[in-house]
């Protein structure tokens, strides 16, 4: 079932996702995309960074969360796109062995024109022990289902 505009309530909250963070991943992701040594060099990650060992780049961990959003939400809704991020924290760092779910909540919803509407959404992604890994607030371009 398609999920449009109307389907969506403020203060709506839902949970979801079990990603589970491998090393290679992190690695590939890493040197591909952010080669700093505390996400690629294990050995001077263990024995030089504050975070004892190898994390993830914070832009794998948003990647890693857009992934969960679009498996659990967007590849149903009637999505235009985003207009942007206002906010994005990561907290805690992600290692390799962390498992990853998200948690959203409707914050605002505001019709733009007659076809569609902006939703504002806080996401928070959080590890196996329930710790807030990131958080972010967005905007997201929502369908109206009878926009002409």
């Amino acid at each position: 079932m398609a999920i449009f505009y109307e389907d969506l309530a403020v203060g709506e909250v839902e949970e979801f996702g079990a990603y589970d963070v491998t090393e290679a991943e992190l690695l590939a992701f890493a040197e591909q995309y952010d080669p700093q040594w505390f996400h690629v060099d294990k050995e001077r990650a263990e024995a030089e960074s504050m975070y004892g060992g190898l994390i993830t780049s914070g832009w794998h961990t948003a990647s890693m969360t857009m992934r969960m959003l679009v498996d659990h939400h967007f590849s149903e809704a009637v999505s235009l796109g985003a207009k942007g991020i206002h906010e994005i924290r990561w907290r805690v760092p992600v290692r390799a062995g962390d498992t990853l779910s998200v948690r959203t909540e409707i914050l605002e919803k505001e019709v733009e024109t007659p076809s569609r509407g902006v939703v504002v959404t806080k996401a928070e992604t959080l590890n196996q022990a329930d710790e807030v890994v990131m958080r972010q607030v967005s905007e997201v371009m929502y369908a109206r289902r009878d926009g002409e």
